[in-house]
């Protein structure tokens, strides 16, 4: 009994780290983004002047490395729970492959294009160019955020009902 409480701790705190997750790519794909690419290159700079203090690459890196270990916690806390494990191994490989390796694969080098190299090495129409391509991006990132997010939930309440309907252990 004392397992599946912590189980389940386990499991609605990597729900709610992944939700926080999502809302935050949410808001920088919605809200942040548009603003720092809208006249790329000009606004590229801009940004750089505003995410002086601190930015999306202060957030986004930690906060993946604690959703990764939030989700292999739980996956290792519901092992034996057949109802919830392939839905929370499903969240974590979309977390890693649709998340952390698109993010190494596909942003970290347009990141470096835009913000370390910008101007100095390359066009406006390239620069442009690979602004655009970095906000299509990202709705993908935000897609694979969703789905992150949405199967840890679904195997959160799996487990919960299992755990529920046998009175308690699952």
């Amino acid at each position: 009994m004392r397992n599946d409480g912590i189980s389940l701790a386990v499991s609605g705190a990597y729900v709610w780290i992944a939700m926080v997750a999502f809302g935050g790519i949410a808001v920088e794909t919605v809200v942040i983004y548009p603003n720092v690419f809208h006249d790329a290159p000009a606004s590229l700079a801009k940004a750089m002047e505003f995410f002086v203090v601190t930015g999306p690459a202060d957030l986004f890196p930690p906060m993946g490395a604690v959703t990764v270990l939030a989700a292999a916690a739980t996956l290792l806390s519901l092992r034996r729970a057949r109802e919830a494990r392939w839905w929370i191994t499903g969240s974590l490989g979309t977390l890693l492959v649709g998340e952390f390796l698109f993010s190494v694969l596909y942003f970290w080098p347009r990141n470096d294009l835009m913000f370390e190299e910008g101007i100095a090495e390359h066009s406006v129409e390239f620069l442009r160019r690979t602004a655009l391509e970095f906000e299509v991006g990202h709705w993908f990132r935000l897609a694979f955020s969703a789905v992150t997010a949405t199967l840890a939930f679904i195997g959160f309440l799996r487990y919960h009902r299992a755990r529920a309907l046998s009175g308690g252990s699952a």
